[in-house]
């Protein structure tokens, strides 16, 4: 950089450019002052050479250089475009190739953390769960600072690392970075704006930071409020939605209006319509209807109906309860949670419930109101299409482009984590049926009542359940191994687990599936301030590369249950038996997930088609428009599902039989 020449100072105040110094002014060697009009300069600045023309929509091409507007204490990249600034930049370094028209004012006041550090009230607005958000926060990490209060030593290492992060990226001058675009905005106060982020019509930004990068650009639309914030990369907000004292994942898309508050948002949620208060909501929290409250609680995997809402507030001692819905819970239109509450995983609420159910232990259930009273249908939502179709629809939804993925996801239907409360609720329908009898017409549990049908329906689709999770493991190991086994001793000794890291208790950490085990010692190690943040995110990423050495020992532990001897003794007889009851449940899942399937395609599900018509032209009209059932996409994948498990097993156990 160099000072400006004298008589580019004569041409620049031709132009209708002013400065309170115009020693202050430094430019690049090939800056050319045509490109420069009606300029206040204040304080220092620097300015880059302007070569470059920009083609906005509809055709129109403007040169880069600055316009009508005042600057002070800003650095300017090279090949940017400045044009129409109301009022004025202050104290920001701007990047090369970046375009600023017709906004407001962009400054920064003082010294900021831009959004680093901020307190969260989530999931209890009396207090008592503020979480301080920060660029890196990870859906584990958050988790552990939520709902381990009870380790008060820990919560305070980690709130001191993530203060001192804070500080580290505190600043007087702020940053915009490469290929940004900002056009037709109203203020930006104490925002760091990443590369390659798109901001068009937003009303305010106040106090955030805007991680986007050029593999995973972040937009913003009209009318978006933002205050308090964080802001990862490849997020898309628009619409009129205001985001207030919140951090918003990877990948996240608000828009229509939506209204999100004191909450955290991790990779991959959707928020429209409706409105979000002090909520965790963990990856792929989706709620896209008007009348929509999520309020005081947690929740991943979740798919909010029209109109569901919760109630957090008793009028006693004010907005203090809380709940839980674990992953992949659903909730219907209108459907209603007196907090606190807890809703099993993979559950899906029907109707009002204001008893405070706990369903923790009793996965893929239905939770219905009839009568004012909340009915438990254990293991049903195991056998159902919307299910099957929500743990295939996940992975391939993924909106995250970085390449520094945050959000550690564990895809899994099956896992430890669920198949423990299967294992644990099948126990627990056992106890019931034994202590109240067979014959009992409803069985109390937990503020619900299950009809004696249910009971014993749950208790098969969990056993189905179990099968099938541990027939996978097995045949997995087995199949993963199979190049070092050739005598039966040799598949005895590829069955012991590499170590006991997974036996006992899981804990879903916000999409990452551990063992209990593993989640304590990193606590301890954290308590004992041996760890920074850095480290701490390598510990959750090994965790999850070794999901499925971990997974093996619970496995392996509880098959041994089952054949009542230690894995490397099992006989050949037993694994045959473990594949055969593995191919039973699979084939019986599916079949069950097929005829779930085929009530899609019923005459009830064509009524409204072919108004005008007979019952020919109506299934004419409903085919066009949805097909028929056995050329359906998912139909077909169901049925190759069958084959595909069918020609494993078998493929298995022939090679089973060939050792010796």
């Amino acid at each position: 950089m160099r000072q400006l020449r004298e008589q580019e100072i004569l041409q620049l105040q031709a132009q209708g450019c002013v400065a309170d110094n115009w020693q202050s002014i430094h430019v690049a060697e090939q800056f050319d002052t045509q490109y420069v009009e009606h300029v206040r300069f204040s304080g220092v600045c620097e300015l880059g050479a302007f070569n470059r023309e920009f083609n906005l929509p509809g055709g129109l091409k403007v040169h880069s250089g600055i316009s009508h507007a005042t600057l002070h204490n800003v650095t300017i990249g090279n090949d940017c475009h400045l044009y129409n600034i109301h009022n004025y930049i202050a104290n920001y370094h701007i990047g090369n190739n970046t375009c600023i028209e017709n906004v407001n004012a962009i400054l920064v006041d003082g010294r900021s953390t831009f959004g680093n550090g901020v307190r969260v009230p989530v999931m209890n607005e009396g207090g008592g769960r503020e979480i301080p958000i920060f660029n890196e926060l990870t859906a584990s990490l958050a988790y552990v600072l939520t709902l381990y209060r009870h380790r008060p030593q820990m919560i305070h290492v980690l709130e001191q690392a993530i203060d001192a992060y804070a500080d580290e990226h505190a600043s007087e001058i702020g940053h915009i970075g490469e290929n940004v675009n900002i056009l037709n905005c109203g203020s930006i106060k104490n925002v760091y704006i990443g590369d390659c982020a798109q901001i068009a019509g937003t009303s305010r930004l106040k106090n955030g930071s805007i991680n986007s990068n050029k593999l995973a650009p972040v937009k913003l639309g009209s009318g978006v409020k933002c205050t308090d914030f964080i802001i990862s990369s490849g997020v898309e907000i628009s619409d009129s939605t205001i985001v207030d004292k919140c951090f918003v994942g990877q990948g996240c898309i608000f828009d229509k209006h939506y209204s999100a508050g004191e909450s955290l948002f991790f990779s991959n949620c959707q928020g429209m319509h409706g409105e979000a208060c002090a909520i965790f909501a963990g990856p792929y929290t989706v709620t896209h209807h008007k009348s929509t409250l999520l309020i005081a609680g947690m929740f991943s995997f979740l798919n909010a109906g029209s109109g569901s809402n919760q109630s957090n507030h008793m009028y006693k001692l004010g907005p203090i309860h809380q709940g839980v819905a674990e992953r992949g819970a659903k909730t219907t239109s209108d459907s209603y949670l007196l907090w606190p509450s807890k809703i099993g995983a993979f559950s899906l609420v029907m109707g009002r419930h204001t008893h405070h159910a706990d369903t923790s232990d009793l996965p893929f259930s239905y939770l219905i109101e009839n009568n004012s009273e909340s009915y438990l249908v254990p293991g049903a939502n195991l056998r159902t299409v919307g299910t099957i179709r929500d743990a295939q629809k996940w992975p391939k939804r993924d909106n995250r482009k970085d390449t520094d993925l945050l959000d550690l996801i564990n895809f899994n239907l099956l896992s430890p984590y669920t198949v423990q409360k299967m294992w644990k609720g099948r126990e627990i329908l056992k106890e019931l049926q034994s202590i109240s009898g067979e014959n009992t017409e409803e069985y109390g549990y937990k503020n619900c009542k299950i009809r004696n049908t249910s009971l014993i329906h749950g208790i098969g689709f969990y056993t189905i359940g179990i099968r099938k999770f541990l027939g996978n493991s097995l045949i997995s190991r087995i199949n993963k191994n199979k190049d070092s086994i050739h005598t039966w001793a040799d598949l005895q000794r590829v069955l012991v687990p590499a170590n006991t890291i997974g036996i006992g208790e899981w804990a879903d950490l916000a999409g990452l599936i551990v063992p209990r085990s593993e989640v304590t010692s990193l606590l301890n190690d954290i308590e004992t301030g041996q760890l920074n943040l850095k480290q701490i995110r390598e510990r959750f990423i090994r965790m999850h590369a070794n999901y499925y050495d971990y997974e093996w020992a619970w496995a392996a532990e509880k098959i041994e249950k089952i054949i009542g001897c230690s894995i490397n003794q099992i006989t050949k007889e037993q694994v045959l038996q473990l594949i055969n009851e593995w191919q039973e449940a699979v084939v019986k899942l599916d079949n069950m997930v097929y005829d779930d399937a085929r009530k899609e395609f019923d005459m009830n599900s064509q009524t409204g088609f072919g108004v005008d018509g007979d019952a020919s032209q109506q299934r004419a009209d409903f085919e066009s428009v949805r097909g028929n059932f056995e050329s359906n996409a998912f139909v077909q994948a169901v049925l190759q599902h069958i084959a595909r498990k069918t020609a494993l097993g078998n493929e298995t156990k022939t090679f089973i039989n060939s050792i010796h």
